[in-house]
């Protein structure tokens, strides 16, 4: 078998559209986005009026959607709403091989059941977003699973190692003497030919998708496609204020957290990253974005009047305005008048079996940290005993220092300022 040009049949609408407002031209090419490879192009294009085939590719390597993917998706949805066309590419064969992403550590490899499973949660998160009738939704495996050897070893007899060690993550690593395997080298091939498999008019990818972009820009055109626009939309920032927002930094707010938590969350944030989350997750005006921007770095408006607009738009938007308003009145309540939730989860003694070291009439004594990890209250026990020494947890409405507790049966123990939980003894 030949290397193929084109391996999916995609059917999409060809009629022209009107010409592009500049206004709304404007807010699509500035607002929220960090570079447009080559900006000219794309302008041109879009003004022509022919409806072009966007691409976004995702790794099903985590079930859930956070924030930091909405920002991309917000900007392919009024692309969408001009009449252009989005083409999700499920990575079910790069998610099995695993990218590093900037990552200091090889991802693990998920097996093609995994994937297949974390996809069907993702395709129902994107369309809360994204316009269902205007997108595809394919599989790689739609045209790698036809690859032979032949093909494979064509593929990558297109770019040298040279050129792949200059990506910033693999070159870091090569001079750090850290492990990159040869699968690795695979990624960027692999999303590339997605690219050539689609004819993809633009791609989408956050600043660190730099490279792979660029090189399914440049496999295109040395297979004898029209080289892909490339769009590249900023990084949001986590919960922390400092990394860029992800499930394995703990430091995300999920698209389907529950509404309180949803608050919460974005009620902790640090003030300095307000303005970039109302810039990239909200159709805020333009005006209304400097007013933020300089009473943040002035100090002339207290920034909890921010996060709380903040919290109930997203809210609203990702549930319903009545359960943003139920979560403000609750966050008041929890957070800032210091009264137990309304409702509290409950935790059995019969589930803390294990690492009760003394168990007693009235209650038990109990692993401290592991109590935190298995109620859910800390995602692992280095995070829980971060929160011990911060003074953070509350036994019944006492500070707890140490790694070993008594707990009552009923206690209520609280982590940070909206966690709680209650130990029952059925």
């Amino acid at each position: 078998m030949t290397l193929l040009k084109r391996s999916v049949s995609l059917e999409f609408n060809s009629n022209p559209m009107t010409k592009i407002d500049p206004d709304i031209l404007q807010k699509i090419t500035r607002r929220g986005v960090s570079e447009i490879i080559p900006e000219q192009d794309f302008i041109k294009r879009v003004q022509e009026g022919k409806p072009l085939r966007l691409k976004m590719g995702f790794d099903p390597s985590k079930p859930d959607l956070h924030l930091g993917h909405v920002v991309g998706l917000r900007k392919l949805r009024q692309l969408q709403d001009l009449g252009h066309e989005l083409t999700l590419i499920v990575g079910d064969w790069t998610a099995q091989i695993g990218d590093p992403s900037g990552q200091s550590d090889t991802r693990s490899m998920l097996s093609a059941s995994e994937v297949r499973q974390n996809a069907e949660t993702y395709m129902q998160q994107f369309f809360r977003i994204v316009d269902p009738a205007k997108t595809k939704a394919v599989y790689q495996s739609e045209w790698f699973g036809k690859f032979s050897l032949t093909d494979v070893i064509k593929l990558t007899s297109f770019f040298t190692v040279n050129q792949f060690l200059h990506r910033d993550d693999f070159s870091q690593r090569y001079t750090n003497k850290k492990p990159i395997a040869v699968t690795e080298l695979l990624y960027p091939l692999l999303q590339a030919y997605d690219s050539v498999a689609i004819e993809a008019d633009v791609e989408f990818g956050g600043t660190d998708q730099l490279f792979n972009l660029m090189v399914g820009r440049e496999l295109q055109e040395k297979m004898g496609q029209a080289p892909q626009i490339v769009f590249l939309m900023p990084i949001l920032p986590g919960t922390d204020g400092v990394r860029r927002m992800g499930k394995s930094l703990n430091n995300y707010i999920a698209i389907e957290d529950p509404p309180y938590e949803m608050f919460g969350k974005i009620m902790s944030l640090p003030d300095d990253v307000l303005p970039i989350y109302f810039e990239l997750l909200t159709d805020l005006p333009d005006d209304d974005l400097v007013s933020i921007r300089t009473s943040i770095s002035q100090r002339t408006e207290n920034p909890m009047s921010y996060k709380k607009k903040l919290a109930n738009q997203l809210v609203s938007w990702f549930h319903s305005p009545e359960a943003a308003t139920a979560a403000a009145n609750e966050f008041e309540r929890v957070v800032q008048k210091g009264q137990e939730p309304k409702e509290i989860p409950e935790i059995s003694v019969s589930a803390l079996e294990s690492f009760v070291t003394e168990k007693m009439p009235e209650g038990i004594i109990v692993d401290t940290l592991q109590l935190l990890v298995t109620a859910s209250l800390a995602p692992s026990r280095s995070e829980a005993r971060r929160l011990l020494s911060q003074n953070a947890i509350e036994i019944d409405g006492e500070k707890v220092s140490s790694e070993s507790s008594f707990v009552r049966f009923g206690a209520i123990i609280r982590a940070g300022r909206r966690r709680f939980v209650r130990i029952t003894n059925t």
